[in-house]
């Protein structure tokens, strides 16, 4: 049986898309489907290849029981070949991604993180990046909840 893989995208790969990552591998891993499941993360800008996630974000995220080892690529068009969903944490990430996909098929695997959220009423998974200590708990709030219904939605 194939793994369902699933790409997580923000603009750098350094906060978000890791985040997202690592508690999507870890509901996963509670659910003792690690088998049937694959996540990685990317970023539409390259300038943080090879880097690991954000040091404040690895903090916040080992706070809860989330290691973050992840290193930053840049998202690429053959990523649509590999991945049955891309999901983007704001909307100038999905309309790069639209914009990326190799044709109006690949455009269908493409959904906004937001659209799992069912009880925070925000559109976008903010960028922690300028935004303190506190932007990091919100958005790994955020991430919880949209990859536990991520999660529930394919599963």
């Amino acid at each position: 049986m194939e793994k369902y893989r699933v790409l997580f995208i923000c603009l750098g790969n350094i906060c978000r898309s890791p985040a997202a990552q690592g508690i999507f591998e870890s509901i996963v891993a509670a659910e003792g489907a690690a088998d049937r499941f694959e996540a990685d993360s990317a970023g539409l800008y390259s300038g943080h290849q090879g880097q690991l996630p954000d040091r404040r974000m690895r903090s916040a995220a080992a706070a809860r029981g989330y290691v973050l080892t992840h290193r930053a690529r840049p998202v690429s068009s053959l990523d649509f070949l590999d991945f049955d969903l891309v999901v983007a944490m704001d909307d100038e990430n999905y309309e790069a991604l639209m914009h990326l996909a190799p044709s109006v098929e690949d455009t269908r695997k493409i959904k906004r993180m937001a659209s799992y959220l069912t009880t925070h009423r925000i559109s976008y998974i903010p960028d922690p990046y300028y935004m303190g200590q506190d932007g990091f708990e919100l958005v790994l709030d955020l991430l919880e909840e949209a990859c536990t219904n991520l999660y529930r939605s394919i599963a």
